[in-house]
């Protein structure tokens, strides 16, 4: 595996290194050994997110202390535009966000840190994602940030077409937003 730093601190995309031959290929998606290194927690919870239509948005989502979590995102068919926003109070890159492209053509995952809201767009019909999760989701600890908050002016490279009710009506950031106390 191949960990490249992006512009948000902490946030790591993964790049697996991939084995092939005429049957096809092989590559591993997680190790604990590995992820150590990046100072990844055991996972404890996998969800896998599927999406039908291309343009449908799903975001900003986060879990607030004490229950944050550090993810591992891998699209696992299709492809997403994939956005995290960093909400940790003392971080050298609050409020700042970075996007990822994730496919399932080019296997890579992206580690996500605690204390980030994270979302994606999907850029093909059929689009499916495995988040691995190093905390339990704990729904009176879930929170959200609007996909179109004027603070963070997201570019999004398309427009949703699909986005639930709920995602629609996350708040907006306010002058009086100090971050998450990790």
């Amino acid at each position: 595996m191949t960990f490249v730093e992006l512009n948000i601190s902490g946030v790591v995309e993964i790049i697996p290194d991939v084995k092939g031959d005429e049957r096809g290929g092989f590559f591993r998606s997680y190790c604990q050994q590995e992820m150590d290194k990046i100072n990844m927690k055991p996972i404890v919870q996998m969800n896998h997110s599927f999406n039908v239509q291309k343009g449908t948005l799903r975001g900003l989502h986060y879990q607030k202390p004490p229950h944050q979590e550090q993810k591992l995102i891998r699209c696992v068919h299709g492809a997403v535009w994939d956005v995290f926003v960093d909400l940790r109070k003392n971080s050298p890159t609050f409020l700042q966000w970075d996007k990822v492209i994730l496919s399932a053509e080019k296997m890579n995952s992206i580690f996500i840190p605690e204390g980030m809201a994270h979302g994606f767009i999907t850029l093909e019909n059929n689009s499916e994602l495995i988040y691995a999760h190093t905390a339990f989701y704990q729904p009176q600890f879930e929170a959200g940030l609007s996909f179109d908050d004027k603070m963070l002016n997201i570019t999004w490279p398309t427009k949703p077409t699909i986005i639930s009710d709920r995602d629609r009506n996350h708040p907006h950031l306010s002058d009086e937003f100090k971050g998450i106390e990790l």
